[in-house]
C-alpha cells in the first residue's frame, strides 16, 4: 500500500476509533481515569526528569487526552494532526487546559524555533507518515540536557514484522518496527538512551517506554 494512502487511512481510522471508544463513556469519569493513568506512568520516569514551573513541555501527537492533562503549572505545547476534529468529542475542549497551547500539525511539518526541556511522544511515532523526518523534528526541538519520553508497540518477531509491513494488518500504525529499530531512529537524531522500560508484554508486540537525553556537545 502506498505510504501516503496508508497514513491517511490510519488518520481516518484513528479518529473513528476514538469516536467509537468514547461513545458510551462518562466524560468526567473518563478524564479522571486518564489523568490517573498518566500520573502513574509519569511516576516511572521521575528519577530521570526534573520538573519545575519553568519546564517547557511538548506533547507530540497529543490526541484528545494526552499527558498534557497532568501538567498544570508548566508551559505546555500540544501538537496533533487532527486536533480540530477532536473538538467534536465531548471529552476534549481547549478551554479545559488554559496553560496549553494547542497546535494542529503533523509532526513532519512541526518545526519551531522554540525548544523544549521535556518532550513526550506517547504511542505516536509509528502513526506518522514520514517517521525519520518526524523523529528529526522532535530531536531538533529538544534543548541540550532535555529528556524525550517515547512509548511504542515494538515487534517481538521479525517474520511477523515483515508480514505487517507488507499488508495492513494493523491499520492504525503505518510503521512496523522492533525495539532496536526504534532506538536507532532516536539515537540517529542525536539522542542517548537512558532507560528502556517494558510496560506491557504481549505475543506480537511489547509496549515499551524509552527515556532519551539530548546531551550537550
Amino acid at each position: 500500500m502506498n505510504k501516503s494512502i496508508r497514513w491517511k487511512t490510519a488518520q481516518f481510522f484513528e479518529y473513528f476509533w476514538w469516536k467509537n471508544y468514547l461513545h458510551k463513556k462518562d466524560t468526567q469519569n473518563y478524564l479522571i481515569k486518564k489523568k490517573e493513568y498518566w500520573t502513574n506512568l509519569f511516576s516511572k520516569i521521575e528519577d530521570y526528569v526534573t520538573l519545575s514551573p519553568k519546564t517547557k513541555i511538548l506533547d507530540a501527537g497529543c490526541g484528545p487526552s494526552g499527558i498534557y492533562m497532568i501538567f498544570t503549572e508548566q508551559q505546555v505545547t500540544a501538537v496533533d494532526p487532527i486536533l480540530n476534529r477532536y473538538q467534536e468529542l465531548k471529552v476534549f475542549s481547549k478551554d479545559f487546559y488554559p496553560n496549553v497551547e494547542f497546535i494542529e500539525s503533523p509532526l513532519e511539518l512541526y518545526i519551531q524555533k522554540k525548544k523544549f526541556d521535556l518532550i513526550f511522544c506517547m504511542n505516536v511515532i509509528n502513526h506518522v507518515s514520514q517517521i525519520k523526518i518526524a523523529v528529526q523534528n522532535l530531536c531538533a526541538s529538544l534543548n541540550y540536557g532535555g529528556k524525550m519520553i517515547v512509548t511504542v508497540d515494538a515487534h517481538n518477531y521479525n517474520f511477523l514484522k515483515e508480514i505487517f509491513q507488507k499488508i495492513p494488518g494493523d491499520i492504525l500504525h503505518p510503521h512496523q518496527l522492533n525495539k532496536e529499530e526504534y532506538i536507532n531512529l532516536f539515537e540517529n537524531g542525536g539522542l542517548s538512551l537512558l532507560s528502556s522500560i517494558e510496560l506491557k508484554q504481549e505475543f506480537i508486540f511489547n509496549h515499551l517506554l524509552f527515556v532519551f537525553e539530548k546531551k550537550s556537545n
